[in-house]
């Protein structure tokens, strides 16, 4: 007879997972009192045709039964960003409020180094989280340095001039 093991503690999942370095984001979309945005690390690239992201919205997040089913924006922070990513974290507010992109079809932070704008496609339970998928609508980027996060800490990862975007 196999043994079966005990699942490991969501502790111990956390740190575990805290050793994968991620890029930072802040998804944005309309909330009944004006934009809103919440800060996630949970973001991956799904499909090319048709064009797919995914996204990881925490069952307890204020913003989930909002945010599953608005049009949203993956919003990509660049390196000087990580007080944007604090504040829509719920951390203290930083020395200005966010500034936002006049007249977007979904709201969206000004100057990420990225963004995605997605309808909501698909929905699937993932546990404590609901695992979105969205159609992409638009994109744009820019250059510059990204914020990461690995460590439960924010980095940097210096912008490569020989990126591999041509083989892709």
């Amino acid at each position: 007879m196999p043994q079966v093991l005990a699942p490991p503690s969501p502790g111990a999942l956390r740190a575990c997972m805290a050793r994968f370095t991620t890029g930072v984001t802040v998804v944005t979309f309309a909330g009944d009192d004006g934009p809103r945005g919440v800060t996630m690390n949970s973001f991956t690239s799904v499909s090319a045709d048709p064009p797919l992201v995914l996204i990881s919205v925490a069952r307890r997040a204020r913003s989930h039964d909002q945010l599953v089913d608005s049009p949203f924006c993956v919003n990509v922070l660049g390196a000087e960003q990580e007080p944007i990513a604090r504040l829509f974290a719920g951390a203290a507010p930083g020395p200005t409020a966010p500034r936002w992109v006049p007249d977007a079809p979904v709201p969206r932070l000004h100057n990420p180094l990225a963004w995605v704008e997605c309808r909501p496609w698909r929905s699937y339970d993932g546990g404590d989280h609901t695992l979105v998928l969205g159609r992409v609508t638009d994109l744009g980027h820019r250059d510059g340095d990204a914020l990461t996060y690995a460590w439960s800490r924010f980095g940097t990862a210096p912008h490569s001039v020989d990126g591999i975007e041509h083989l892709i």
